[in-house]
């Protein structure tokens, strides 16, 4: 995929097309989600954007399921067994390629 990407890939003529099919924010990270029909590939960009709105990180996942997490603020101490983090968004696109792909959890 990398050589694809990249443009070294001197065997395929064609190129990756990124769709995007939904973009969703939450505080400071922005998570786009698409896929290449052609190829049956979904893909997910996670970005994390400053104050200023630059992209100061990316994430990319290819044909993976994710699920996003918030873990919650408390001033109070909190045991490992009593933590509580929400799921804020999953993932549509990885179970419409037709084929089992790897699941992941990002928290933010």
């Amino acid at each position: 995929m990398m050589r694809l990407l990249t443009g070294t890939d001197n065997e395929i003529t064609d190129s990756f097309e990124f769709v995007p099919l939904s973009i969703d924010a939450f505080g400071s990270t922005v998570i786009v989600e698409g896929c290449d029909q052609r190829r049956d590939i979904s893909w997910i960009h996670a970005w994390t954007v400053n104050s200023h709105g630059i992209i100061t990180q990316v994430r990319e996942y290819f044909n993976t399921s994710l699920t996003v997490t918030r873990f919650l603020n408390s001033t109070k101490p909190v045991s490992v067994t009593s933590l509580h983090c929400p799921s804020v968004w999953e993932s549509s696109l990885a179970n419409r390629v037709g084929k089992s792909v790897p699941g992941l959890v990002l928290a933010i």
